[in-house]
């Protein structure tokens, strides 16, 4: 089909295109910017005036439940989400039940994406076999059967050397490594930031130290691999504050948020409402100014959602008894707005930090805008106000604490490599 995006202000972050104009799409690529390529004939045209034209998203972590938990959501309702959202990829950690660590179970994930066919999902492999953190799990197959990376989670690897052979084995095949870095003895039993606001809840907290330790180590391991290695979901300014000095010094690293932390801090916890209960845990205001601060000078490659939907029953409990996470997809691009808003960063640089930064994290040649790639492209209106409600989440998962809010910027199509997976109304 051929189709015709008219009048948008077309954003390419990645090569630094900013201009009101048109995109000729065929066969599923984009065919022109600008003028009409010879003899191209719209099939479809789309009004885009007064709306900004990007890249699909690109969402580096984003939990599908499926396989195993589906009673949680499924990749049917999740990448419905995503598309809802203006995500055209996403990446999905390895922990289904079973746990990605065969070829049989990505094949199973990529089948399902392909048969919802609202957005891309770029599966995750095991690092260790069962995410158990004793054995190599057999990364080279994974890695042919797609997995995109290789994680164990939040999961310890308690061996170092079991470690250090898993690196190795990775830096050999050049394999990219994503690290979420938690001292599991430190972290244990804590439910949020330990600070005084834990203290007055009566809640135990999770010291900054539980990240920090554990991003010092893998770092030294990095280093002594020379695997590429990427850190998912820092909460911590020290952290992202290691790795950065680690990229001065010549490693191959990199480092995504999520973007809850860039907007809240551990006071949003004092009325126990259990959306707020999230792994890694909101931090303090000091690591909120800490965290801004390293987005403006590129300390973050990529800003995510981290999106964890859960069934109702899973946040019916006191704080620390319910399950962490909050859902995501849908309001990853309006609330990365809010930094726009708040003059923190551009437009345009807070679009790179959804498109072509994760994709060069990955690296996949997606999250750009250029004559010949696949059109995975997010048509939204920035100033258009919009609030998510149970009626119209797409996902399984309502656990957020901005349902109901009025938020900024509303997706009103998305297209994945030229064909509209999702359209407002």
């Amino acid at each position: 089909m051929n189709i015709k995006i008219q009048g948008g202000r077309v954003i390419d972050p990645a090569s630094q295109f900013d201009q009101v104009t048109d995109l000729y799409i065929s066969a599923g690529k984009i065919a022109a910017i600008g003028n009409a390529p010879a003899g191209f004939t719209a099939d479809q045209t789309i009004d885009a005036s007064n709306q900004v034209v990007s890249p699909g998203l690109i969402d580096l972590c984003a939990h599908v439940r499926e396989p195993g938990y589906t009673r949680k959501g499924n990749i049917s309702t999740e990448t419905a989400a995503a598309a809802a959202g203006g995500i055209t990829t996403l990446c999905t950690p390895p922990n289904s039940k079973p746990i990605a660590d065969t070829t049989a179970v990505v094949d199973l994930i990529q089948d399902r994406a392909r048969e919802a066919g609202s957005a891309r999902i770029l599966p995750m492999g095991a690092l260790t076999q069962g995410l158990a953190g004793e054995q190599l799990s057999p990364m080279h197959g994974l890695s042919q059967a797609g997995c995109i990376a290789f994680t164990n989670m939040r999961l310890p690897v308690k061996n170092s050397l079991v470690l250090t052979r898993c690196l190795e084995y990775a830096a050999t095949h050049d394999l990219l490594v994503i690290f979420q870095a938690e001292d599991a003895g430190l972290s244990e039993g804590g439910a949020m930031h330990e600070d005084t606001t834990c203290t007055r809840l009566g809640l135990n907290g999770i010291p900054e130290t539980a990240e920090t330790i554990e991003v010092a180590r893998c770092l030294l391991l990095i280093e002594q691999t020379g695997v590429r290695a990427h850190f998912g979901q820092l909460s911590c300014e020290r952290s992202v504050k290691m790795v950065m000095d680690a990229r001065d010094r010549g490693l191959q690293v990199t480092a995504d948020i999520a973007i809850q932390n860039l907007l809240l801090t551990d006071e949003n916890v004092n009325g126990f409402d259990p959306n707020f209960h999230l792994i890694p845990p909101l931090r303090s205001q000091l690591d909120r100014a800490g965290l801004r601060q390293a987005l403006l000078s590129d300390g973050f490659q990529a800003i995510c959602s981290d999106h964890q939907p859960h069934e109702t029953a899973a946040k019916q409990a006191p704080f620390a008894a319910t399950e962490p996470g909050m859902t995501g997809l849908e309001t990853l691009l309006s609330l990365s707005l809010i930094l726009v808003e708040q003059e923190l960063i551009s437009l345009s640089q807070m679009l790179s930090k959804l498109t072509c930064g994760p994709a060069r994290v990955l690296g996949i040649e997606s999250g750009q805008i250029a004559e010949g790639l696949p059109a995975d492209l997010c048509i939204f209106d920035p100033q258009a106000e919009w609030s998510l409600t149970p009626e119209t989440c797409h996902s399984a998962g309502q656990n957020t604490p901005f349902m109901g809010h009025t938020l900024k910027g509303q997706v009103s199509h998305t297209l994945l490599e030229g064909k509209v997976v999702f359209q407002l109304g």
